[in-house]
C-alpha cells in the first residue's frame, strides 16, 4: 500500500515587508491541518522564493504582503515560476490586499486572495479542493 505524500506548501514574504506574524500563523495553521509547510522568512526576493519553491518541490505557494507591493511582487513570482517550468504550482496570496487589486492579481496568475482575518480552515479547504495528487 502506497502512502500518500502530504501537500507541500511554501509560505513566503516577498519584498521589504518585515511584518510576518500573519504569515507565521497561516504556516502553523496549515501545518496543523496536515500540510507540509516551508516558511522562507521575511524580506525575500521573488527569485529567492521561486528558487526555494523549485528546490522544495512544492505544490502550493502562499505569498503574504502587507506593504502594498503585491501588484508588483506577486506577478513577478508567478512569472518566475513559469520561467522555471513550475506553472503547476498553485499560487495564493494574502495580507492587506485591497479588493480593487484582486482582479489584476488573478489576471496575472494568482489563483486566490485570502485577506487578513481569513480563517485558516477556509485556506486549507481551498488548497485541498484545488490540489490534485
Amino acid at each position: 500500500m502506497t502512502e500518500e505524500k502530504p501537500t507541500r506548501v511554501l509560505i513566503a514574504k516577498p519584498g521589504l515587508d518585515g511584518h510576518d506574524r500573519g504569515a507565521k500563523v497561516v504556516a502553523l495553521g496549515l501545518r496543523d491541518a496536515g500540510f507540509e509547510v516551508i516558511y522562507t522568512g521575511i524580506r525575500q526576493t521573488p527569485e529567492m522564493i521561486v528558487h526555494a519553491a523549485v528546490q522544495e518541490d512544492v505544490d502550493v505557494m502562499g505569498l503574504s504582503c502587507l506593504s502594498g507591493a503585491h501588484k508588483t511582487l506577486f506577478p513577478k513570482v508567478v512569472e518566475l515560476l513559469r520561467q522555471s517550468g513550475r506553472q503547476d504550482v498553485l499560487v495564493i496570496g494574502g495580507g492587506i490586499i485591497p479588493e480593487d487589486d484582486v482582479p489584476l492579481l488573478m489576471e496575472r496568475g494568482v489563483q486566490a486572495i485570502f485577506p487578513s482575518g481569513t480563517l485558516i480552515s477556509r485556506i486549507a479547504d481551498y488548497i485541498r479542493d484545488k490540489v490534485q495528487r
